[in-house]
């Protein structure tokens, strides 16, 4: 109890700088791989803060470890600073507002993620230094998570061999132990090539590879039927040929996402997916050829540090939203169908209340299926022992990916919730370095899930970080 509240006074003394440090990544959105203000703004603070900061980690640009400490335990703390395509909105407004001239917007919070993760990893330096104990604290800043797999490649590169635990977690509208549930994935690009010709004058001529692309999504989606219910596929087309409609297509370049529950069941359709394409190239007498643009693992859980992180959660309770916190959340919930809140109550476990934010840690355990999405923090997780946490940073109901996510970067409601799971994920760290038989305990059940389920990582051996995926 008193290391707790040691690191927790820690965490609250330093939070402006790290709100200011979120709010000013919100500020500057930049996609996959191209993080290079965020990233650098990142290395600045912990430069500030006293690490050692190494970058362009792995190879990867954007890239940023820092480290503290001496000795001992090596604890990770994982950020990302990454922001999405299409999602600009102005803060703090509960309508539809782009901002001009910035196309990009952080629409899964990842502003927040990378700043409150760096609040945690000083708090515990600091925590170290005035107790005087061996160890080692690292916030690893990782670009690239929105379909980059950026700690895939940081993982295939080595960048975790020596770390003893993992922690992260994720902007949400409920705060608990993130359930190790998480689809596997891989994307992948197709293009499809073909003979350009005159559509009217000489069609016969030509070999469409739009045509052939259309009769691949067709043949993809027929297959929906015949998949497992927990698989996902998800297409977009990167070019369509041209704006021209008076000719034949010769080029024409998909990207698709394949996502299960299993790695053995992604390969497996992707397996199906490539005989798709080919059928479609057959048919339009056109050529295809793909690609692995990237890769990621689902979760492996670590039961040991997962229950210390919810002795955390229970003993912190909820954050200490206010007046103002709720107003903003009511306008906001105006903005969403009350499907969208019965189905975030409903992923919570909680029951359904018309309160819009927050006001309870929900349940581990949450009875039927489970909507899942994928993260590459699945691959760290199956190369050292992780743990993960949702931070309430969002009103109850809020899409993923969304506009109205984007809303919230720079709310006081986010900036609470940020605080909040940087206490936590801060105080499972100071848990791992100083309660007895915890980091054992966590490396045992860690060994014997590998026993169970050996680790087969999804991206090729020959698979480079695909840098200009945007």
């Amino acid at each position: 109890m008193q290391n707790t509240d040691k690191i927790w006074t820690i965490v609250d003394s330093k939070q402006a700088d790290y709100i200011e440090l979120s709010d000013r990544v919100f500020e500057m959105p930049e996609l996959n791989y191209r993080e290079v203000k965020s990233a650098a703004a990142h290395a600045e603070q912990l430069r500030r803060e006293g690490f050692r900061v190494e970058t362009g980690i792995a190879g990867l640009p954007t890239a940023v470890m820092g480290e503290a400490g001496e000795g001992g335990p090596v604890i990770a703390i994982l950020g990302e600073y990454d922001a999405l395509p299409e999602l600009s909105q102005a803060p703090g407004v509960s309508e539809h507002q782009p901002l001009p001239n910035q196309p990009a917007g952080h629409g899964c919070g990842h502003n927040l993620l990378g700043a409150g993760a760096m609040l945690a990893a000083a708090a515990v330096k600091d925590f170290l230094a005035e107790r005087g104990l061996k160890g080692r604290v690292r916030y690893y800043g990782c670009p690239a998570e929105e379909g980059g797999a950026g700690k895939a490649f940081m993982v295939k590169d080595g960048a975790f061999k020596d770390v003893d635990i993992a922690i992260s977690w994720h902007p949400a509208d409920f705060a608990a132990v993130t359930a190790a549930i998480s689809l596997a994935n891989t994307t992948l690009d197709f293009e499809f090539s073909g003979r350009a010709s005159h559509a009217a004058a000489a069609p016969h001529l030509g070999r469409s590879a739009l045509d052939a692309a259309e009769l691949m999504n067709v043949g993809v989606n027929y297959m929906r039927e015949h998949m497992p219910s927990d698989a996902r596929i998800h297409y977009a087309y990167l070019d369509a040929g041209g704006i021209a409609p008076n000719v034949v297509q010769a080029k024409a370049r998909l990207r698709y996402v394949v996502r299960a529950t299993m790695v053995s069941q992604v390969h497996e359709l992707i397996a199906r997916v490539r005989k798709i394409a080919e059928g479609a190239a057959l048919m339009t007498e056109t050529t295809v050829t793909s690609e692995v643009v990237s890769a990621m693992s689902s979760l492996l859980a670590n039961t040991p540090l997962e229950d210390a992180m919810q002795r955390n959660f229970d003993r912190l309770g909820p954050p200490p939203f206010d007046a103002d916190d709720v107003a903003f959340a009511r306008r906001m919930q105006k903005t969403v169908t009350p499907a969208h809140i019965e189905s975030a109550f409903r992923r919570s476990g909680l029951p359904v209340t018309d309160f819009p934010l927050c006001n309870a840690i929900a349940p581990r355990e949450v009875p039927g299926p489970r909507m899942m999405g994928s993260t590459d923090v699945g691959d760290v997780s199956w190369a050292v022992p992780t743990v993960q946490a949702r931070g309430a940073t969002y009103t109850i109901g809020t899409p993923g990916h969304s506009w109205q996510l984007t809303a919230h970067g720079q709310s006081p409601l986010a900036h609470k919730g940020m605080v909040h799971v940087a206490k936590v994920m801060a105080g499972v760290a100071v848990d791992a370095l100083v309660e007895p038989g915890l980091l054992e305990k966590a490396k045992a059940d860690f060994a014997e899930r590998l026993v169970r389920t050996p680790y087969k990582p999804l991206l090729p051996d020959d698979a480079k970080p695909p840098f200009h995926m945007f």
